[in-house]
């Protein structure tokens, strides 16, 4: 395979420099990105003189013209009362105010260049370890285990992240841990910017569950949020079946394509 094979792109349009190997989740970011970019530029909402991007970095012109084309393309119904009280007693404890839970993990961080299958690999057989090891009640072997593997700063400290709240974390992670009861090692990877965690809930505090009508508007903006990611993919979805793309896999997607 010559370095030009090895090189992803969007209708031609290269992706990296050669030799660089992107992370793939990056690259399929940047892949989405320039989906968008060159729907613009077919509207007639950018120049086609915009400059590639370099290091997945856009221009200023291309990330204004990429939102006015979303605006225009994804038709996002406002969400109804009768819809938002569904939702809201369907997941009331998402809601509460002052929920804590006291945390440790081990991070299997995502870096540039690094094969993530075999990352998830790994993880997922930590995570079986470690699940029957807590069965086990052998209580040494997640401090041991994440002072061994973690890739965070954390792991000379056992893993401990200490009581936390949702505002402590990344949005992506704190869906995963508040607003569930699970105490102890989850049984899956929570996924965030930063890697794959294992991750064991040792203990909760449930915090104030305010009434609907008290949370109505942050209610109301999740399913706006949710809406935009299902519209967004989908509209990105058709983009990649029509354009030619090379080194980079978007069906493989576990995440919404674009953040």
């Amino acid at each position: 395979m010559s370095l030009q094979d090895s090189i992803a792109a969007v209708n031609g349009v290269r992706l990296h420099r050669a030799g660089e190997t992107p992370a793939v989740e990056d690259l399929r970011q940047r892949a989405c990105q320039e989906l968008l970019r060159q729907a613009a530029i077919e509207a007639g909402l950018l120049g086609a003189d915009d400059p590639v991007p370099q290091d997945g970095a856009f221009s200023a012109a291309a990330s204004a013209a990429i939102e006015t084309l979303l605006d225009r393309t994804l038709a996002l119904p406002e969400p109804s009362d009768e819809a938002c009280r569904r939702h809201h007693a369907a997941n009331a404890a998402r809601y509460a105010l002052g929920e804590r839970a006291r945390l440790r993990h081990v991070l299997f961080a995502v870096t540039p260049g690094v094969d993530v299958n075999a990352l998830r690999k790994r993880a997922e057989a930590c995570l079986i370890d470690l699940r029957a090891r807590e069965r086990a009640e052998d209580d040494g072997r997640f401090a041991r285990v994440a002072a061994e593997t973690s890739n965070c700063p954390s792991g000379s400290a056992g893993g401990e992240l200490g009581w936390v709240g949702a505002a402590d974390c990344a949005p992506e992670f704190g869906r995963e841990i508040f607003g569930h009861s699970e105490v102890g090692v989850l049984p899956r990877l929570v996924h965030s910017r930063f890697g794959l965690h294992v991750v064991e809930v040792l203990a909760r505090e449930a915090g104030e569950r305010p009434p609907f009508e008290a949370v109505r508007a942050a209610v109301a903006q999740s399913l706006r949020q949710q809406a935009f990611t299902t519209a967004l993919r989908q509209y990105l979805q058709q983009l990649a079946g029509a354009a030619e793309l090379h080194g980079v896999d978007l069906e493989a997607a576990t995440t919404p394509l674009v953040q």
